[in-house]
């Protein structure tokens, strides 16, 4: 029987071809190493390293084709954005990221491997880049603006940040979830990312600072965005002002403020250039507004209401906090698109990047119904840590002093757009 006849040795063969091909179109460096490394070993580790190392070759090349996959169609969907065009099931990947299953080899023998990989790498001892503290934000808004924040007690921030958060529309449990889930439940308003807002354990992992952990390029963001409304809200306030102390330090922060905001416009309004700003000593003191008793609680739920507002003019006036979430961690467009029908079942791998995916594993492994729904959960889990009761208790507070509000008119969706996520925790409000 030829092999024409059955197909299998043709296959076979088809597969060794393939392999020869990946294996030699890798670097000729990393080609040599690791034939130089196999001919250290003995006969049975050589043949174990090799039937590994080739399998991890044929997987790195699968993963590479998936995720130019990936990229294809989502250049597909961001031609078609533009021209408001509807998005397809075709317009997506329906299957997840390959994953591992072949050969494994003892972690002695990798061990090895990497050494003998990295032996003619430059032995430099490279110190732990560490990120900058909320004492390197102080240190660089004294020095370029003469400025200290105003602290205040931990409740009453918590108070006036409800209250902002009421005044832009937002409700209790929409605030209460993402403070849950951005926090752990327990964060305070100058939570670092990394540093345990309690015992102060840890070292900073980004910038992300709060309730709502804005990046130091959030914060140029909200500065030069809603700059000019914090400035005529304090101006008021010092007007309001009649005991002279007070009213000196209000009208000292007010200069501050202006200033800010000139520098935070003098930067061009893209995210890309705010991101590099606030790499520098001027954009990071811009960065300690989002902890002073004033214009802290503005900042740090102004990022939430412009999600909210965002997706209003979508035609979206009802979301859950794990949808604004979902918003806040994909990007304003993306999440939107993971709540419409045709995104709700894609894996997510369609909505982030490659590092992104692999970075966040409560992104992995899931479609965007799934992602929603671990978002919740998490909400859910988080909103019984002290820090999210005391939240609660404080809009309990307000809601109990104020009247009802009237029932707000709502923007009608569009008519491709399906009514909003149906998951809802059992607690949630609509807005």
């Amino acid at each position: 029987m030829s092999n024409l006849d059955n197909g299998k040795p043709t296959r076979r063969a088809g597969a060794v071809i393939l392999l020869v091909a990946l294996i030699f179109a890798l670097p000729a460096e990393a080609r040599r190493a690791a034939d130089d490394f196999a001919r250290t070993l003995g006969s049975d580790e050589r043949q174990r390293f090799e039937a590994w190392y080739s399998a991890q070759v044929f997987f790195d090349a699968s993963l590479d084709a998936y995720w130019d996959k990936v990229e294809a169609k989502r250049a597909q969907r961001r031609a078609k954005r533009p021209r408001g065009q509807a998005f397809r099931d075709s317009d997506y990947v329906k299957d997840y990221p390959p994953k591992y299953s072949g050969p494994q080899i003892s972690a002695s023998l990798l061990r090895r491997w990497r050494q003998f990989r990295d032996r003619d790498k430059p032995k430099e001892e490279v110190k732990r880049r560490e990120l900058p503290s909320v004492r390197d934000y102080l240190a660089q808004a004294r020095r370029h603006f003469g400025f200290q924040p105003e602290r205040i007690p931990e409740r009453e921030f918590k108070r006036r940040y409800a209250q902002e958060a009421l005044r832009l529309g937002l409700t209790k449990d929409q605030i209460v979830r993402i403070y849950a889930l951005e926090t752990g439940g327990y964060g305070t308003a100058d939570m670092q990312a990394g540093v345990h807002p309690i015992s102060g354990n840890g070292r900073p992992i980004s910038s992300a600072l709060g309730y709502a952990q804005l990046l130091a390029a959030n914060s140029i963001n909200v500065l030069s965005k809603h700059g000019l409304s914090f400035v005529e809200r304090l101006s008021a306030k010092v007007r309001a002002t009649r005991d002279t102390a007070p009213r000196r330090r209000l009208e000292h922060k007010l200069k501050v403020l202006r200033r800010m905001v000139r520098t935070a416009k003098s930067v061009p309004y893209r995210w890309s250039r705010h991101v590099k700003f606030s790499r520098t000593s001027r954009g990071m003191a811009l960065h300690v507004m989002n902890i002073d008793g004033d214009i802290g609680p503005w900042m740090q739920v102004v990022k939430i209401a412009d999600l909210k507002r965002m997706a209003e003019r979508k035609g979206r006036p009802r979301l859950s906090g794990a949808e604004i979430e979902l918003m806040n961690l994909a990007g304003p467009a993306t999440g939107l698109e993971m709540m419409l029908e045709t995104g709700m079942d894609k894996p997510t791998a369609n909505f982030f990047s490659r590092r992104g995916y692999y970075r966040n594993s409560v992104v992995r492994g899931r479609d965007s119904k799934g992602l929603l729904e671990a978002l919740e959960t998490r909400m859910q889990a988080n909103i019984k840590n002290k820090g999210a009761q005391e939240v609660l208790a404080v809009f309990d507070e307000l809601l109990a002093g104020r009247p009802a509000p009237p029932r707000p008119v709502l923007a009608p969706r569009a008519s491709n757009d399906p009514p909003p996520y149906p998951f809802q925790g059992p607690n949630l409000i609509a807005r």
